[in-house]
């Protein structure tokens, strides 16, 4: 009877909670889905895996090296250089994730025979990839051009850091919603690239919400975005400029979309049929 009262304890404490069992085997699912993801896009060639970072990186720099040439003016005193990196980087971050979630359930349907993968799983596994890589070519440029003195270090980088975390939150949330609705709506994924370049120059990108008029930052700050670029720049040159922003507004936002998205995509994973 000690035997099995001691095989029961052991056997309970190594069992783990459903809750944590679904999480672990949640945490395998994405990253297997994320490393086919990997290896899919960019393959073994080349430079293979580094493409994931080298190829935002590439963006980024053209276009700051395209603003410093023709002298374009953003209305501040920031270097161009750094305005750019700051601007084109976060805009990066929101905009590619819808992208990948359009779209992403046909040449993938094979595996939802499979039990545990959802619908939600394949689209983190993008929206992961997409994060890590514009992630990864941001901390490097700003590490680059700082070394070469082409810009300063950020004056707050708890502040850079939490804004940084808040857009991926947005770009997250947006890449759910976009994906679940562009799902079931198949018209949804050709009118998101004309409203994504649309939405590419009014995010704050290529300004700064001080220079506009009065009347015309009301307007532009309805969009979520544009106070998670503003918060970087605050803790990137502190201040060299005036920031406005509404962080609580951003969140509201960022929720509203994020139970919009799971909503929509657990309405999706009910429709599909493998």
């Amino acid at each position: 009877m000690s035997v099995n009262t001691r095989t029961d304890r052991e056997g309970a404490r190594a069992a783990p909670t459903g809750l944590s069992r679904s999480f672990a085997i949640q945490c395998r699912i994405i990253g297997a889905l994320f490393l086919r993801e990997v290896l899919t896009r960019y393959g073994r060639h080349n430079i293979g895996f580094f493409w994931l970072f080298v190829e935002p990186m590439i963006f980024t720099a053209l276009v700051t090296a395209l603003w410093t040439a023709i002298g374009a003016n953003h209305g501040s005193s920031i270097p161009i250089v750094a305005f750019g990196l700051t601007g084109y980087s976060t805009a990066l971050l929101w905009r590619n994730m819808p992208n990948r979630t359009l779209g992403a359930i046909e040449p993938n349907l094979s595996l939802m025979y499979h039990r545990n993968v959802k619908v939600i799983d394949i689209y983190m596994s993008r929206i992961l990839l997409e994060v890590g890589g514009v992630t990864a070519s941001f901390v490097i440029l700003a590490f680059a051009f700082t070394a070469f003195e082409w810009m300063q270090p950020p004056e707050d980088i708890l502040k850079v850091m939490f804004a940084w975390l808040m857009l991926c939150w947005f770009g997250v949330a947006l890449g759910l919603a976009i994906g679940a609705v562009g799902e079931r709506y198949t018209f949804i994924g050709k009118l998101w690239g004309p409203m994504s370049y649309i939405l590419f120059p009014l995010s704050g990108a290529a300004f700064i919400v001080d220079a506009l008029p009065p009347g015309g930052r009301d307007y532009i700050l309805l969009l979520p975005m544009v106070h998670g670029v503003e918060l970087l720049r605050e803790g990137y040159f502190g201040s060299a400029v005036r920031s406005h922003y509404d962080l609580g507004y951003m969140a509201a936002c960022c929720l509203a979309l994020t139970l919009f998205g799971m909503a929509g995509t657990r309405i999706v994973g009910r429709d599909i049929t493998p």
